[in-house]
């Protein structure tokens, strides 16, 4: 009983003693905050693809914005955080359950934040079915993987261009359908797994197989910043982050309630934002100038020109809106040229002002 006393007071430090760096103390990294904003406004663009150089923010980055979200409601002890109403994002278990009458007790939790290791295998990922138990006593049973714990919420995959391609595969596959379906001896077993999927990398270890890169819903790249004065704003943050984390928190504490309402804000926004027609046939020019396989590019800058001006508080998209959002949804889909000098995110500002503005450069 002693030792179960101290286990649960260790834990319980732990969760007091580790306050996550705050987003709205990070400086400079534009690009990458704005594509983690928009993909929690919504979880349908796709994702990110985040690379860069080490040591430039990263990782605390994500973590930072997967803390500023606002707690999901879920129907209690649920395996798969599954969503009390909405039907997308509850385990057949629990549909089943609710049609039949059945009253759920729900709860609220902060929004899942899962780090996919290295190593992880297939059933780590996935999950696994009990085959012998299924086989001697007819009961199905499930044990979830990383998928279903990070339904409705971020999915981290550090050095995701050094992870096995199969698994990257599925990752994309259950980010894009928003459900993981394990199959074993003819025994199959499914469960909602909507998560924004963020991967980091550093581009000298190797870059991801282009279609697999195409499936980011957005790329952001950076890069070490140069300014030196930055640079010591930079460390002095981070230093007194390091030798009071609760003091650095609160000093940031109204910026974040700040900015989480506005995400709120956005997301509710989100469906009623409207794009003209006119706005829509030069994004898709812009694709179709810059050669871009498929309809994923115009999918996505559809989608996060409605995010961004959601979160602006417009109803309306206008020009200025697909320019802060365009590169970073295209420039990871062109083909490359290897005896190409300019840098993609270069290629897609000259063609999106000379179709938008009507401007050669």
């Amino acid at each position: 009983m002693i030792t179960k006393l101290v286990n649960l007071s260790i834990k319980e430090n732990k969760e007091t003693i580790r306050p996550v760096f705050p987003f709205t103390a990070i400086v400079g990294q534009e690009e990458m905050k704005l594509a983690l904003i928009l993909n929690v406004i919504d979880p349908k663009i796709g994702g990110v693809m985040i690379m860069g150089d080490r040591g430039t923010g990263k990782s605390t980055t994500i973590r930072a914005i997967a803390d500023l979200l606002p707690k999901i409601e879920i129907i209690q002890d649920d395996l798969f955080n599954s969503h009390p109403s909405d039907v997308d994002l509850m385990s057949d278990e629990n549909k089943q359950a609710i049609q039949d009458g059945v009253s759920v007790i729900t709860s609220y939790i902060k929004v899942p934040m899962v780090d996919l290791p290295l190593g992880a295998t297939e059933d780590r990922v996935c999950g696994t079915i009990d085959i012998e138990k299924a086989l001697t006593e007819g009961v199905k049973t499930f044990e979830p993987g990383l998928l279903a714990k990070a339904n409705r919420g971020i999915l981290y995959v550090d050095e995701v261009n050094l992870l096995d391609d199969h698994l990257v595969d599925i990752l994309l596959d259950s980010a894009a359908s928003g459900w993981n379906t394990v199959e074993r001896e003819g025994i199959s077993v499914r469960h909602p797994a909507r998560f924004v999927l963020v991967g980091s990398g550093n581009p000298e270890e190797g870059e991801l197989r282009p279609q697999l890169l195409d499936r980011f819903g957005m790329h952001a790249e950076i890069r070490t910043v140069k300014d030196p004065e930055l640079r010591v704003q930079i460390v002095e943050q981070r230093t007194n982050f390091d030798q009071d984390p609760q003091q650095c928190v609160e000093s940031y504490k109204d910026n974040q309630v700040t900015l989480k309402q506005k995400i709120a804000e956005a997301q509710l926004l989100l469906s009623q934002i409207t794009i003209d027609y006119d706005l829509r046939i030069k994004i898709s020019q812009v694709c179709g100038e810059l050669d871009v396989d498929g309809l994923r590019g115009d999918i996505v800058t559809n989608r996060a020109a409605k995010a961004y001006a959601s979160f602006n508080g417009r109803q309306t998209v206008n020009s200025s809106d697909i320019s802060k959002v365009i590169t970073l949804c295209l420039r990871h889909r062109l083909r490359k040229d290897p005896l190409e000098t300019m840098d993609s995110g270069d290629k897609v500002r000259k063609i999106f002002t000379k179709v938008f503005l009507n401007e050669e450069i």
